[in-house]
């Protein structure tokens, strides 16, 4: 089992008139007739010559040398480590680019509460999470913190939530949502993340969000 813990921080053209021009009449007048007398002229002969074709050389072929790609930096970038565990919090921005790429984050984000998107009502957070040998099953733990009242700016933490999230291989990068039950707009905010690869055969429901409130 390893371990990794993340803080987020929070064109006119003119038009031309023509002007009038005046008609001349010419007279025709009579000119005396001219007569010429043909001249034979002498017969032109034409000899053709034969022209031989250019001989084109062929070029050699160059050779094309095929250069590999090089291979995916790891870890990513923005990744933190911890032995093989790696672990980056997405912003808002990078976190709609991956939805648009992945069905099972998008499917989580369309989740419907009350009519309203699940993260359009609850507060939540994410991490991007990877293994160089591969987990059976990840564990994301994290708070939700957020102001004690409009007046007491002191920090509190509301709840804990305990998210399970399926397999992956290795260096294999996925995306976890991190779901509460804390209505949006008190700006609570999802912090101290805490990412574990098991390699154990899991025993609980997966995947599955469990949220446990402060005051309970």
């Amino acid at each position: 089992m390893l371990a990794l813990t993340m803080v987020p921080t929070h064109a006119a053209t003119a038009k031309t008139t023509p002007s009038p021009t005046s008609k001349t009449s010419v007279k025709p007048t009579t000119s005396p007739k001219a007569t010429a007398k043909p001249t034979a002229s002498p017969k032109a002969t034409a000899k053709a010559t034969a022209t031989k074709k250019a001989v084109v050389k062929k070029k050699p072929r160059k050779k094309i040398t095929i250069t590999p790609s090089p291979k995916p930096k790891w870890p990513p970038s923005g990744f933190k480590a911890n032995g093989g565990v790696y672990a980056k919090i997405p912003t808002a921005k990078e976190l709609v680019g991956i939805a648009s790429n992945s069905k099972i984050l998008t499917a989580q984000l369309a989740q419907k509460v009350d009519g309203v998107a699940i993260c359009e009502k609850y507060s939540c957070g994410a991490v991007q999470v990877a293994s160089l040998d591969g987990c059976t099953w990840w564990e994301v733990n994290s708070k939700l913190v957020g102001e004690t009242s409009a007046t007491d700016k002191t920090l509190k933490t509301f709840g804990s939530i305990r998210t399970l999230a399926g397999k992956t291989t290795s260096k294999q990068i996925t995306t976890i949502l991190i779901i509460s039950q804390e209505p949006l707009e008190l700006r609570h905010v999802v912090t101290n993340i805490s990412a574990i690869c098991h390699q154990n055969p899991a025993t609980e429901k997966i995947p599955s969000t469990t949220y446990k409130s402060a005051t309970n």
